[in-house]
């Protein structure tokens, strides 16, 4: 059995800074790609950042040049860094992971951007 376990996320005003974790453990077996997603309260979920095994990264336009996804294969944990935060970025974050055997999702963490 496969679990994610996120941490990170709160409150923030705008213009700071979270980073959100996401740490897999059980019988995983060829992780290809780690990611996160976003869904805000209304709105559909929609992807924020991937990242491949073999470090290759793609970010939503929305996040480009303000987030940064890394990941730490030894650890089998993905890591969101995220600055300049906007209200817009207020969501619950997901992370997950895509593996030869299926993908795998996070319990989900709130990232509040207010002031």
């Amino acid at each position: 059995q496969v679990r994610l376990v996120q941490s990170g996320g709160g409150l923030v005003q705008p213009g700071g800074s979270l980073r959100l974790s996401c740490a897999a453990s059980g019988s995983i077996r060829s992780i290809y790609a780690m990611g996160w997603y976003r869904q805000a309260p209304g709105k559909q979920r929609e992807l924020v950042a991937t990242i491949t095994n073999g470090g290759s990264t793609y970010y939503a336009d929305s996040v480009k040049g303000r987030f940064t996804i890394s990941r730490d294969n030894a650890k089998n944990t993905v890591y969101l860094q995220m600055n300049s935060l906007k209200p817009e970025d207020t969501a619950v974050y997901y992370c997950t992971i895509a593996t030869v055997s299926g993908s795998y999702w996070g319990q989900g963490t709130q990232v509040t951007v207010s002031s």
